[in-house]
């Protein structure tokens, strides 16, 4: 019987003990409840009025027995007036006090896990916000501010700004927000140690400052209101997926130590978000850039901006654009216009055409140690059109984020366009020519037929007259030698200006398009040139030209029209070449001599109407104008190369025969005349 109290007084420990268990188990149950609920459960060992909290140490009864729990929590034991513990109620409080403690740390860690992640999920829906203010493509210095409220809002700061780098190196004012500014400060600051915000940016690092009036900071610090006192300032770096310095985020408080490690982590996301935010607006102003200059500037332009844009969007060192031409890569465009790459990178960007996607490569060359190449595709093009490729150097590695890679891609794309807007303009050019050049031959053969029908009624009446006045006065004529010389020439010089006229003339008709062969013609053309001594003549590749679409009589006369031009351009002697190949359904020609040249200012110009005052000996005279425009009416164009020193190339492109058979096997032919 004796031990009945102590069992009856164990029982009622240990079902108090599972109480406060349970109570450190309930994850969403309140500190304050559970310490009220606690003491309720210890109070129902006790003798009744006995008072029982969990309190702080400071607000405990200054008569009550403590029994320590957490770092901030005591076990306040009050028993009633006239009545002491007993020693068993004693142990069963010391027992009761260990589990309570650790039930109470249980609830604790519970309720600041519930704090911190209540807070995450404030952070991850502003960040979200954030990601909608980017999508909604908003104005750049919008969604900054945005951005800074969002700042403002979970950190309690009093100011924000950002600060972009500029194209100087500075760090200028974008964006700016705060409670009642007073006169912000948003001058320029230099990208050096010389401030809290240069630094952070030189040093790419976060900066947690508790008090900006101690030292060292009070010397570095630049306030971002003059009219209030600042203590704590808080500034992340906006760093680039390709490691560029984009700007700097500040914050500042007027009180001290008012940012946490949080705080900075925070930031940290939230800069992420401007640093998506900059950059897509940069490319979104580079890309209506491009687009407004496809619609105006030539392509020689836009290639060039392409390759300024790609090093200034990715950061990279060294830019370089080029093109698809006659089997081989053309450079179009670097960036700085000094780089030249060397043979091994044009070899790797041959090598990249071959994908359809951006391509990173590795070069041993010291000054451009690696690449990443984006082939150039436009809509209507199953295959590229030319490359678009950035560099980099020992010193400046590439950038080699997936979003590099989509940049210039799309600019690779542009500059597609570009190469596609000027085949479409070529070949809109040469159909205008053409119609044209048909319109005007039509016209001019209507006045041909009347000019041919009055010159032949005034010019052939003088034989007749002639022949009239030799059988009138044979007498006389016989007398005078001279007279009858004159008499005769007359009649020959009527005889061969009428047979001039009507084959200068002729050229004016109608041309009947018929599958020609390029080795013919050139030969007819050949035949009727009389070549000097000191000039030779090759033919390169022209036997496996497939036939062309044209005008056989005419295509020969185009081409006696250019050998004779290059022989008169060499009265020293020299050699001409006439070599053939065949490109993309097309057939080229060239006529290359190895004279002076022609001045490249001279290019528009030796095409155009009467620009010569030379004329061949008995023809009317129309020169290049004519070669162009016969080409036209072939469907076909010509174009000259020269640097007016050495030599001159005349390039035909003449449209191949549907029905051409395939060149022969073989070794390209090789002839001299």
């Amino acid at each position: 019987m004796t031990s009945s109290p102590k069992l009856s007084a164990l029982f009622d420990l240990n079902r108090v003990v599972r109480e406060i268990s349970a109570l450190g188990e309930g994850r969403r149950l309140a500190v304050q409840e559970a310490r009220a609920r606690m003491a309720a459960c210890i109070a129902g060992l006790l003798p009744d009025r006995t008072q029982v909290s969990i309190l702080p140490p400071e607000q405990a009864p200054p008569l009550a027995m403590r029994f320590p729990l957490t770092g901030n929590l005591t076990l306040a034991v009050t028993p009633p007036s006239g009545r002491e513990l007993t020693m068993t109620e004693l142990a069963m409080l010391e027992n009761v006090a260990i589990h309570a403690a650790a039930a109470l740390a249980r609830v604790q860690d519970a309720a600041r896990m519930q704090q911190s992640l209540h807070r995450k999920e404030e952070e991850l829906e502003r960040l979200r916000r954030a990601d909608m203010l980017i999508s909604s493509r908003l104005g750049l210095e919008e969604t900054l501010e945005a951005i800074l409220q969002m700042a403002l809002e979970v950190t309690g700061a009093r100011y924000g700004i950002f600060r972009l780098v500029d194209g100087n190196g500075r760090l200028v004012t974008r964006a700016f927000a705060g409670d009642d500014l007073g006169h912000p400060a948003t001058e320029a600051l230099p990208l050096d140690e010389t401030s809290i915000t240069g630094l952070a940016a030189v040093q790419r690092k976060t900066l947690c400052i508790a008090d900006v009036q101690a030292s060292p900071w009070s010397d570095l610090y630049y306030p971002l209101d003059y009219d209030f006192r600042m203590r704590s300032e808080l500034v992340t770096p906006l760093i680039g997926a390709g490691g560029r310095l984009e700007g700097v985020i500040n914050l500042e408080s007027p009180e001290v130590g008012a940012f946490s490690d949080d705080d900075a982590l925070l930031l940290q996301s939230l800069a992420i978000q401007a640093v998506i935010a900059i950059q897509e607006a940069r490319l979104m102003d580079a890309l209506q850039d491009l687009s407004a200059r496809l619609l105006s500037d030539p392509p020689a332009a836009v290639y060039q901006r392409v390759s300024q844009l790609a090093r200034e969007l990715l950061g990279a060192p060294l830019a370089g654009l080029w093109t698809v031409a006659d089997g081989g890569l053309s450079l179009q465009a670097t960036h700085p216009r000094d780089f030249i790459p060397a043979p091994e990178v044009i070899s790797g960007i041959g090598e990249a055409l071959l994908t359809r996607s951006p391509r990173r490569l590795s070069f041993s060359n010291p000054d451009c140690t690696e690449g990443l190449i984006a082939p150039m595709l436009g809509g209507e093009q199953t295959r590229p059109v030319g490359a678009l490729a950035i560099f980099g150097t020992a010193a400046s590695p590439l950038p080699a984020s997936d979003w590099d890679k989509k940049v210039l891609a799309l600019l690779a794309r542009h500059a597609a366009l570009a190469a596609e807007n000027a085949l479409r303009q070529e070949a809109l050019r040469l159909a205008r020519e053409q119609r044209a050049a048909a319109e005007t031959f039509a016209a001019m053969g209507d006045i041909a037929a009347n000019l041919l029908h009055r010159l032949n009624n005034k010019l052939g009446v003088i034989p007749v007259r002639i022949e009239g006045i030799e059988d009138k006065s044979a007498s006389l004529l016989a007398q005078d030698p001279y007279l009858a010389r004159n008499l005769e020439a007359i009649r020959v010089s009527a005889v061969e200006a009428l047979e001039i006229v009507r084959e200068s003339l002729a050229h004016l008709r109608p041309i009947t398009l018929t599958a020609v062969s390029i080795p013919e013609a050139v030969q007819h053309a050949l035949a009727d040139i009389q070549t000097p001594a000191n000039v030779r003549i090759e033919r390169a590749g022209l036997d496996q030209l497939p036939p062309v679409i044209a005008g056989r009589r005419r295509l020969a006369l185009v081409f006696h029209n250019l050998i004779e031009n290059a022989i008169t351009a060499m009265p020293e002697g020299g050699v001409i070449t006439i070599a053939g190949e065949q490109i993309d359904g097309w057939v080229q020609v060239t006529v290359s001599d190895t004279g002076p040249g022609i001045p490249p200012e001279l290019h528009q110009h030796i095409f155009q109407f009467n620009f010569s005052a030379r004329r061949s000996s008995g023809k009317l005279g129309f020169g290049l104008w004519w070669v162009k425009t016969i080409m036209a009416r072939f469907g076909g164009a010509i174009h000259v190369q020269s640097d007016g020193r050495h030599g001159t190339t005349f390039i035909l492109r003449l449209p191949m025969a549907e029905d051409a058979p395939p060149p022969p096997s073989g070794r390209n032919a090789q002839n001299h005349t």
